[in-house]
């Protein structure tokens, strides 16, 4: 077999047989035969030409064989996991994987961290004081057997090809290939060894794939390969065109989420959260209320087991920032767009996130949005604050944050509806593979638009409160963009909103489209 004859064949458009598969992949894990450059090329060839189904069942598998696969066989418990696409703001394994844990099944999540805009579950868990993300398998089955949940690094044996590919794609651009996304995820999740498995597919600007139209044929394409090798998987979109709750950053999801936990939190942040556990609970056959468990308190308890079981302290204090940062409303109005990936962009610049994998990060950095769109504004109300370690981390941060443009709105009433204000999606859009019974016709994302009596009036500069000396004027770019708009009619708010809530999403129960 030949390298060059495999790149040559996928290059021209050709479908890679079993065997070229298996044999690439495993010599490319193995290291020394197959150069670097090589799997590159094939990379670039596979995101023009793509791959047929057939072929990337056996990519993937091929994929899984190149390393171990854990036995969890001795839990005693149903495995079921989930994974999510990433976003701004995305916390959800946090008060998740406890809350299933605690409903009976055993949740063994594997996850990653933080890169470019979105964060990453174990950058967030790991400020907290003493928690370590490292577990060997037997220790990460006896933690699942006597706790129910777990989240750590992956080992690194699991998926070893998919490891090395997947730095070959981050430096080549070809990050954004559909059959190379989803080989990636299955391959390690199928290697888990769970038994089934919930996919959380973002949508919108703060998502790896914006558009739900490739979303979806993402998750329809991780579906296939998850029932291909056995595991039971159910795909939903859900959205991620503003922060997901109120935080961007590692110990304030922590705090977010501990909050979800004890009962409260932000009503999006719950709704998404209970949406996947009780389609998660569902796939491992067990007859249990997600939202009553939480309510009772369980959920917490399993939180507090699952960090203690690996070094953590529940109790303990988490990070706080030294250094604040807070911006002001330049008028009253609606708070009607928030735009997702700047604001992962300022939290990550900020220090809380990366730019390349050997980065560190801050525990304490992030940003904190007061309002989010929908949210009534009061031009006297802060509506974001950011937080960073250090005077000298705020400094570098905010260099590239410090210019926050508004487009503000009077608060006079105009007849019809403001054309500038974007529509709003549902916080969940649809479900993958469709239940029974269901019109395939139906959008797959539900939008309410901007409620009349809106107007919008030119843009003006926000002011930066600062307690130091401004940033070079040289050294800022505009990022984080905001639109207020003015509303004098409300609308029925949803489940934990307010009535000076001036428009809501729907909440699950209505904005959900099941899809087969």
């Amino acid at each position: 077999m030949d390298a060059v004859e495999v790149i040559r064949t996928k290059r021209d458009g050709g479908r890679l047989s079993d065997e070229q598969i298996g044999w690439f992949i495993g010599r490319y894990a193995e290291g020394g035969v197959i150069a670097d450059e090589q799997a590159a090329a094939l990379a670039m060839a596979i995101f023009f030409n793509g791959m047929e189904p057939d072929e990337l069942a056996t990519w993937t598998r091929a994929m899984v064989d190149s390393g171990t696969t854990l036995d969890l066989s001795g839990v005693g418990r149903p495995t079921v996991d989930k994974h999510s696409t990433g976003g701004v703001g995305d916390k959800v394994s946090l008060p998740l994987v406890p809350l299933v844990a605690a409903c009976g099944a055993a949740v063994p999540q594997l996850s990653g961290r933080g890169l470019g805009h979105t964060g990453g579950t174990l950058d967030k868990m790991e400020s907290i004081p003493g928690w370590s993300a490292r577990l060997e398998p037997d220790a990460m089955v006896e933690v699942l057997r006597t706790v129910g949940g777990v989240i750590a690094g992956p080992t690194e044996d699991l998926a070893p090809a998919d490891r090395r590919l997947y730095a070959l794609r981050d430096v080549t651009s070809t990050v954004d290939s559909i059959p190379l996304i989803a080989s990636s995820i299955m391959s390690k999740k199928v290697a888990e060894g769970t038994d089934a498995l919930v996919l959380d597919v973002k949508v919108g600007s703060g998502a790896f794939l914006p558009e739900v139209e490739r979303a979806r044929e993402l998750a329809e394409t991780m579906v296939g390969l998850g029932e291909h090798n056995g595991v039971r998987t159910v795909a939903l979109l859900t959205a991620m065109d503003t922060v997901l709750g109120r935080t961007a950053g590692n110990a304030l999801e922590v705090a977010e989420s501990v909050e979800v936990l004890d009962g409260g939190g932000p009503p999006d942040l719950v709704e998404v959260t209970l949406a996947l556990a009780g389609e998660m609970v569902a796939l491992a056959g067990i007859d249990a209320d997600p939202a009553e468990v939480l309510a009772s308190g369980r959920a917490r308890e399993a939180w507090d087991a699952m960090v203690r079981a690996q070094g953590g302290d529940p109790e303990a204090a988490l990070p706080v920032a030294s250094h604040v940062e807070v911006v002001e409303a330049p008028e009253s109005g609606v708070l009607s767009r928030l735009d997702c990936r700047s604001v992962g962009v300022a939290a990550s610049r900020l220090g809380a996130g990366r730019t390349r994998k050997e980065d560190p990060v801050s525990p304490s950095a992030g940003v904190v949005c007061l309002a989010k769109p929908g949210d009534p504004v009061d031009q006297t109300v802060l509506n974001s604050r950011k937080a960073a370690t250090s005077i000298g981390e705020a400094s570098a941060g905010l260099a590239c944050t410090r210019r926050l443009t508004f487009s503000a709105a009077s608060a006079r009433a105009s007849s019809g509806r403001s054309s500038g204000a974007p529509a709003r999606s549902t916080a969940l859009t649809s479900r993958w593979p469709r239940a029974h019974g269901s019109s395939a016709a139906t959008s797959p994302v539900s939008t309410l638009t901007t409620p009349p009596g809106t107007s919008e009036v030119a843009s003006t500069s926000a002011r930066l409160i600062a307690t130091r000396a401004e940033p070079a004027p040289d050294s800022t770019i505009d990022v984080l963009p905001v639109t207020i708009a003015g509303a004098t009619r409300e609308v029925s708010p949803s489940r934990g909103g307010s009535s000076g809530t001036a428009w809501t999403t729907t909440p699950v129960g209505s904005g959900t489209v099941k899809l087969k």
